[in-house]
């Protein structure tokens, strides 16, 4: 992101009742990048994924590097349907945190995504730095926020998203 940078919101989400995915769209072309801030539960344990465009085709990949106090890991996934944002499967009961920053997002070039997930596990916890790639020139101007199985995100999750525009 731009040195400098400031941060506007664009849309906010907080759920008033159950949702199977969140979804911004008519994302303006006027931003350097983006931010996506995500606070979450799901109604059963599945991981969450995030698509650009409605692109489901075999655009994606990401590689994680992760731990959780007593071991750490790494995963390379290519040509997938969506890049996942969380490294285990998200809880039912207690919140995590996602933040979710997309460079050059209305550039003609392939999309580059950084991913943090934080998550606590009912006492122990785990980290994750992803990063992704959406193998297309296209603007994005919509974003999907899912699970995996179509699960519903709870009542109460929030997901905002920024603009960034230097300063």
């Amino acid at each position: 992101m731009a040195a400098g940078a400031t941060y506007e919101p664009i849309q906010t989400y907080t759920l008033a009742s159950a949702a199977s995915s969140i979804t911004f769209s008519s994302i303006a072309a006027t931003y350097t990048d983006l931010r996506i801030v995500l606070t979450s539960t799901v109604s059963t344990a599945d991981p969450l994924l995030v698509r650009f465009n409605a692109d489901s085709g075999a655009n994606y990949s990401r590689t994680v590097l992760d731990g959780d106090g007593s071991t750490a890991g790494s995963l390379r996934q290519t040509s997938t349907n969506q890049i996942f944002i969380t490294r285990v499967n998200r809880s039912t009961t207690i919140p995590a945190l996602n933040t979710i920053d997309l460079f050059s997002y209305a550039g003609s070039t392939y999309k580059t995504v950084l991913i943090t997930d934080v998550a606590d596990q009912n006492g122990s916890g785990v980290i994750a730095n992803i990063v992704g790639l959406w193998r297309s020139t296209s603007a994005i101007t919509s974003i999907i926020l899912s699970t995996l199985s179509a699960y519903n995100f709870n009542t109460g999750t929030t997901a905002t998203l920024y603009g960034i525009k230097a300063a």
